[in-house]
């Protein structure tokens, strides 16, 4: 099942989109908002799959609207016009629904998503171990093994038991690597995974017993810990 939401200021395209979700059984239609501030606090505490949003709203556009959240779900875009198109595939949204849309087309659009979904669910799975290299050789770490990757000059550390691992990477390429649900950049020199912090406040936070401060350009990080931490 797909947890969903719909965005648009007007309240007859929310109830057609909430008559269509009723037809379609692989989605849940959890809420509709025709305030996106409103929308924008409910996606950073509940889980959301995917969203339906409208692009021309009197205070947002839709577009902008999807590039601000800190937490990104599979989009697919709603308007009626068609001039917005190419920005709407710009942000790696699912499908374009040109209103008025009929079932059918809104149908082909939902398994697009359920597809997308489902595949990166499928990722997710596979990506439980990595290799990075230690002294010349390629050295494998389990994902759930990292407490903390730290960044030293050329290097990072990689803080697994019974001892931290340095290797010749980036940050920026480390954080590439892992699984961004599980994963999160907290500060210019700093990785943790969210499965083991402990405890956190808007400007650190403590992860194997060490404390972390979360920089000024990361508090999308802050946002993505207070959305798991209400779940």
């Amino acid at each position: 099942m797909i947890s969903c939401i719909a965005i648009d200021d007007e309240p007859l395209a929310l109830q057609l989109i909430n008559q269509y979700c009723e037809k379609i059984p692989f989605l849940q239609l959890k809420k509709v908002f025709t305030n996106p501030d409103e929308a924008k606090e409910y996606l950073q505490n509940n889980k959301t799959e995917l969203i339906f949003l409208d692009i021309q709203m009197p205070d947002i556009n839709g577009v902008q609207f999807y590039k601000n959240l800190s937490n990104k779900p599979a989009v697919i875009f709603t308007t009626a016009f068609k001039d917005y198109a190419v920005e709407g595939f710009n942000v790696d949204a699912i499908d374009y629904l040109l209103k008025p849309f009929e079932y059918d087309r809104f149908l082909k659009a939902a398994y697009k998503a359920k597809e997308y979904i489902e595949f990166l669910s499928s990722q997710e799975l596979q990506l439980n171990s990595l290799y990075v290299k230690v002294n010349y050789e390629m050295m494998k770490i389990n994902l759930k093994d990292i407490d903390l990757v730290e960044a030293l000059d050329d290097y990072i550390k990689i803080h697994i038991k019974p001892m931290p691992v340095l290797t010749l990477m980036t940050l920026k390429n480390m954080q590439e690597k892992l699984p961004q649900k599980e994963f999160v950049r907290v500060h210019r020199s700093y990785i943790v995974p969210l499965s083991k912090v402990e405890k956190f406040s808007k400007n650190k936070l403590v992860v194997a017993g060490k404390e972390i401060p979360i920089g000024s350009s990361y508090a999308d990080a802050y946002d993505k810990l207070l959305s798991i931490a209400k779940q």
